[in-house]
């Protein structure tokens, strides 16, 4: 299903505004060892709802997904792949969410950014504009209601809770787009047993800001982070250990390498290599893109 409405590539915009001030542009990266990238596609349909895109989560054997728009509206369906690589996505179901009273995600309620897929396949939506964090036993009915920390009151609208992931055990962990002051580490808030801690504390590392997590299937902690540069956007993986007390960066990209990732999932198929599947927010502009893009860890985990 690649084919819709036509977008031009954001790296041709930043492409065509580096030469135009006169210098090269930047497209590389910096992987660390045993990272490498595994293939990109771009996502179109003939679906005005399309766009915006938050999160992505990837089966185990690579054959499944679950994506979310910021504006409430979630697909779940087939990822169609060649030699490994994504060749198309087919959409088995859309659908908009809804709050614990039955009704549609609306203003406030709307702005839908992390989420997680539990083992048993209940899905967590973590949410910007009313900070909180919803479960969902079934996609297509109404949210559960999940508790509060006291410090989601005080979040800004637009900097709240951004990245989700959701450990083997069913514990949640959410982190907030911003902390609040440049030296202030980004808390790693943990539910468990419907109780908010923070587990740890993520230290800012330059101008980058969080946007997506997930667990591997090693126990770790993975965190997508995006850098706006104005003329277009870097972005950086790292992981950590559940406690913060390891960490290490696996990628990190120059101005225009890709477009805005804000969604990450990290599986392993049976016998195969850790896999990192990144999907791009398009802001619904037609000069961006649903890109999707994988790299492949051969680390511990690999075949």
């Amino acid at each position: 299903m690649r084919r819709g409405r036509r977008k031009l590539n954001v790296r041709a915009l930043v492409l065509a505004l580096t030469l135009l001030a006169g210098c090269a542009p930047l497209f590389g990266q910096t992987l660390a060892p045993g990272v490498s990238q595994a293939g990109r596609f771009v996502w179109s349909l003939d679906d005005d709802t399309l766009g915006g895109m938050s999160g992505i989560e990837i089966s185990d054997d690579g054959l499944r997904y679950t994506a979310l728009s910021d504006r409430g509206t979630l697909w779940q369906g087939q990822v169609q792949r060649e030699g490994g690589a994504i060749t198309g996505l087919t959409v088995d179901l859309t659908t908009r969410l809804r709050i614990a009273d039955g009704t549609f995600v609306e203003g406030r309620t709307a702005d839908s950014e992390g989420l997680a897929v539990a083992t048993d396949g209940t899905v967590h939506v973590s949410f910007e504009g009313l900070a909180r964090v919803a479960t969902y036993p079934d996609v297509t009915g109404p949210a559960m209601r999940l508790p509060r920390h006291p410090d989601f009151d005080a979040m800004p609208s637009n900097g709240a809770l951004e990245a989700l992931a959701v450990d083997a055990d069913g514990t949640l962990y959410t982190v907030p787009e911003r902390s609040g002051r440049p030296d202030r580490p980004f808390p790693v808030y943990r539910l468990r047993d419907d109780v908010w801690d923070v587990a740890f504390a993520i230290p800012r590392d330059g101008s980058f800001l969080p946007v997506g997590a997930d667990i591997g299937p090693d126990g770790l902690f993975y965190l997508l982070e995006r850098d706006f540069t104005g003329i277009g956007f870097r972005s950086r993986v790292r992981r950590f250990a559940l406690d913060g007390s390891t960490a290490e960066t696996l990628l990190q990209t120059r101005t225009g390498r890709h477009d805005n990732l804000e969604g990450i999932s990290v599986w392993q198929a049976p016998g195969g290599p850790l896999t990192m599947t990144l999907i791009a927010d398009d802001n619904f502009k037609f000069f961006q893109t649903t890109e999707i893009v994988e790299y492949r860890l051969v680390d511990g985990l690999a075949d």
